[in-house]
């Protein structure tokens, strides 16, 4: 029987291991052997040519990119097997190299500093995550769950599946999910299952609202999560933790995703309240944090993913697999860090996990059983969970980020709900940025959850006309002053 009883998940927005962690030089156990090991990060010499130029990987990164690098797909193709690669659909995906990163930041917009998506932090620029992946569990070897974008590789954070969807979804495809009530999977998600889950969303917009059987009213506030698991008897066997993802309409600021347009010590001040609320809490001593990534973002990474389990479930939308995929291979490598106190400190994990390995690991917690061929076969995490009694040496708080007072900011600021700045580039459709359609069918789903049935058809009509992204931006703030004069009617 685990002496887990409560998993937690943050997950934050498209950036590599090597990115992040790969500069670290984390030394400790071998969390299968028990033997002194090594992170598997980087030499300082590892490169990307473009135009006859070699370009290493070096530190320090930025804390905010000029230019957001490219993720799709088609991205992730090039990045990982090389300029031209092919994937034939339904068919073997191509020999990986690495070697197409700078090549594709280039077409993605990178032309005057194509070296950029080589740079990876210098572990000073991000103490926060270094103190928690030297103090607990780091794993190298956790994948996405697919080389594609945030849509579906947060699907199989919570399903073990994204129901055939290999890319970003359209505004036409979301105009299509609603028909049944938001995104369908054939064995449902997690929050399915006969389990007490949460939903806690640092900002107005939560993708897993996407999912069909999730309301508004299932999303709690992240301001109230510090007090939720300080009050007595909390419930929840699962609980998910999306950050702030921005201005989605516009510059993607004022969030705390980690975006890479935005300032990753933002990111850094919602994962140090997170682990601290956590951490001083009555539930402490039977809690699971687990911190990851939804994808690399397009970032450079070594590690060459290996071939996956597809999930074997049925796709429930004809459009969902654009490129033929089988999903059976990984994407690209990210950081993931495992925190309890049931947890021996300073471990390295070597072994192979995806996003699956969340659901694998809540189901047997929960002792339920598996809802794909995915998370049937994922490595769970409980063999890490081997302590006899709880550590009385971790600490109760975490180092400041970088640049507190950004984080600060940005964490006042979305919980202020500040309105966003006008849209850049105001006539350009809505699917010239990929993930706008996914933000604004959320931001559909809040205003159908906040209205009567009989104004459904009307939301719908509107919606399906927005065509541009000034157009997306006005909408989406309209339904974030539904939700803030909904929640204060609610408080009062």
């Amino acid at each position: 029987m685990s002496a887990v009883s409560h998993v937690f998940v943050l997950m934050l927005e498209n950036r590599s291991f090597d990115h992040m962690l790969g500069f670290s030089g984390i030394v400790g156990k071998d969390a299968a052997s028990g033997q002194s090991t090594s992170v598997n990060g980087l030499t300082g010499t590892e490169s990307n040519s473009f135009q006859n130029t070699a370009y290493k990987v070096s530190k320090p990164a930025d804390f905010i990119m000029s230019v957001g690098p490219g993720h799709e797909f088609p991205d992730v193709l090039e990045q990982l097997s090389g300029q031209g690669a092919k994937y034939p659909p339904g068919g073997q995906y191509p020999a990986i190299n690495e070697s197409g990163y700078v090549t594709n930041f280039v077409q993605s917009g990178g032309q005057s500093s194509p070296g950029e998506i080589m740079k990876c932090f210098d572990p000073v620029q991000l103490p926060v995550l270094t103190a928690l992946a030297s103090t607990f569990v780091v794993c190298d070897n956790w994948f996405s769950s697919l080389p594609g974008p945030t849509w579906p590789n947060r699907f199989f954070m919570l399903a073990a599946s994204s129901s055939g969807l290999d890319h970003s979804p359209t505004t036409a495809e979301m105009i299509q999910w609603e028909t049944v009530f938001g995104f369908k999977l054939q064995n449902g998600s997690i929050f399915d299952r006969k389990i007490s889950w949460r939903i806690y969303a640092e900002g107005d917009l939560c993708l897993a609202h996407a999912l069909k059987g999730i309301h508004l009213s299932d999303i709690t506030a992240y301001s109230n999560f510090a007090r939720d698991i300080n009050s007595a008897g909390y419930p929840a066997q699962f609980t998910l933790i999306e950050p702030n993802y921005g201005h989605v309409a516009t510059d993607y600021k004022g969030g705390t995703s980690q975006h890479p347009l935005d300032d990753v010590t933002s990111g850094e001040t919602l994962i140090k309240a997170t682990y601290e609320a956590i951490r001083n809490s009555p539930i402490w001593n039977t809690s699971l944090l687990i911190v990851t990534w939804d994808e690399h973002g397009g970032f450079y990474d070594h590690a060459a993913p290996p071939p996956a389990i597809a999930p074997g479930d049925a796709p429930q939308f004809a459009s969902s697999n654009k490129f033929g995929f089988t999903f059976k291979q990984y994407g690209t490598r990210v950081p993931a860090v495992i925190i309890s106190p049931l947890i021996p400190g300073n471990l390295i994990d070597h072994r192979v996990y995806d996003h699956s390995s969340v659901p694998a690991t809540v189901e047997r917690v929960c002792k339920i059983t598996p809802m794909t061929q995915r998370d049937a076969k994922a490595n769970h995490l409980l063999p890490l969970v081997s302590l006899a009694s709880p550590r009385t040496d971790t600490p109760t708080t975490l180092p400041s980020s970088a640049k507190p007072a950004v984080g600060e900011l940005a964490m006042l600021e979305s919980a202020q709900g500040l309105p966003a700045p006008p849209a850049t580039r105001p006539q350009e459709a809505v699917d010239s940025d990929r993930n706008m359609p996914g933000f604004l069918y959320v931001a559909m789903r809040s205003d159908l959850d906040l209205s009567s049935p009989g104004q459904r058809p009307a939301i719908l009509a509107r919606v399906s006309t927005i065509q541009t992204r000034e157009e997306a931006r006005e909408y989406i703030e309209e339904v974030r002053t539904k939700i803030h004069a909904a929640r204060a009617r609610s408080t009062h």
